[in-house]
């Protein structure tokens, strides 16, 4: 079972400071109870070296990335982990099937489960903070592409070097999105200095009109 906040998913919700009624809490209820039977959690991850060529630019694991906001979370890094995490295909067939017949479920699933992802790639981030640890290095916040100007085209990558498709069961489409949907490929910065969070979210991205940011 994976923990999460409850708060995460009202704020996915669009509950901003405010209560949802007693009939949507049971609802809510009901599909957490359903995702957490659904999910079934696999993570990957292989640490690679990282070189900064140019302002803005990098490249690790043969990839050649240009990315301002990437290269300032990894300032200072000299390696990264990449990382893949997901919660496999039946989350997917839950939120299919409920779109299909009531959509208010759907829109309560895809809540919860973006809740449980990002809890579930937390928990991923303590094992690959504490392994870092035991050499010396410290773990900068994950960095996903997608985010700022980090193109959404490094998830074949990142998918490639993982080989998710063999080990996870994720795959990437033609049009850059992960299958299963409710999956996360990520950067995670490796450096001989500590910071004061490894965790980051809305603070790292640059989209300011998003309707989830904190």
């Amino acid at each position: 079972m994976i923990a999460f906040e409850r708060s995460e998913v009202l704020r996915y919700l669009g509950y901003r400071g405010a209560q949802p009624d007693e009939m949507v809490e049971q609802n809510l209820d009901r599909c957490i109870a359903e995702l957490q039977s659904a999910a079934a959690p696999k993570s990957v991850f292989q640490a690679f070296e990282l070189s900064h060529l140019a302002e803005g630019t990098m490249k690790t694991g043969g990839v050649l990335i240009r990315s301002k906001n990437l290269a300032r979370t990894l300032k200072g890094c000299t390696s990264v982990y990449l990382m893949a995490a997901t919660l496999g295909l039946a989350v997917d067939r839950l939120i299919t099937r409920a779109s299909a017949v009531r959509m208010s479920d759907a829109v309560l699933y895809q809540a919860a489960a973006a809740a449980m992802i990002e809890a579930y790639c937390d928990e991923v981030n303590d094992t690959l903070r504490e392994e870092a640890e035991r050499v010396g290095l410290y773990c900068r916040p994950r960095f996903s592409p997608g985010y700022g100007d980090f193109r959404i085209e490094h998830q074949h990558d990142i998918s490639r070097l993982l080989d998710t498709p063999r080990k996870i069961g994720l795959t990437v489409t033609e049009s850059c999105l992960l299958v299963p949907i409710k999956s996360v490929t990520a950067v995670i910065g490796l450096s001989n200095t500590p910071q004061p969070c490894h965790r980051k979210g809305c603070e790292e991205c640059s989209k300011q009109d998003c309707a989830f940011r904190r």
